[in-house]
């Protein structure tokens, strides 16, 4: 599996740091790349430091805010980037069996934390089919 990174704004803060001590636990390679308070930051910043990163198809990113859709907006303005903003295991299995979603967005006031464990899970683990669905993410 690529190398995953990580990055909040305030309102995702705890949250990330969650998901960053349960993909450690699981043995897995996560790099924080901020913020590192509760205190007032923009969303953007962090957001662009992922998808600059996961745009060069070396990793994987995941970006927490308060509701993830911040944080999906902002990453999907880089090229090469599929910012998926799920709140549930389904979607975050499709986003990745026929989106090739390479950054997950997760909203730390809307997604309680054993919940977005598990799309965490199912995003990671989920392969990407390929096949009609890679002629749809070319015309992107």
């Amino acid at each position: 599996m690529k190398k995953i990174i990580i990055a909040s704004d305030h309102g995702g803060y705890n949250l990330k740091n969650k998901i960053i001590n349960y993909i450690n636990k699981k043995g897995l390679d996560v790099e924080d790349y901020g913020c590192y308070s509760t205190e007032s930051c923009d969303y953007p910043i962090y957001a662009k430091l992922v998808a600059d990163e996961v745009s060069k198809g070396k990793v994987k990113g995941i970006l927490v805010c308060g509701t993830g859709i911040g944080m999906s907006i902002a990453a999907n303005r880089i090229n090469g980037v599929r910012a998926s903003h799920c709140t549930d295991t389904f979607s975050a299995r499709m986003t990745r069996m026929h989106n090739d979603s390479n950054i997950l967005c997760l909203g730390e006031r809307i997604t309680g934390e054993g919940l977005a464990f598990d799309i965490v899970d199912v995003w990671l683990n989920t392969e990407f089919e390929g096949g009609r669905h890679q002629k749809r993410i070319d015309m992107i």
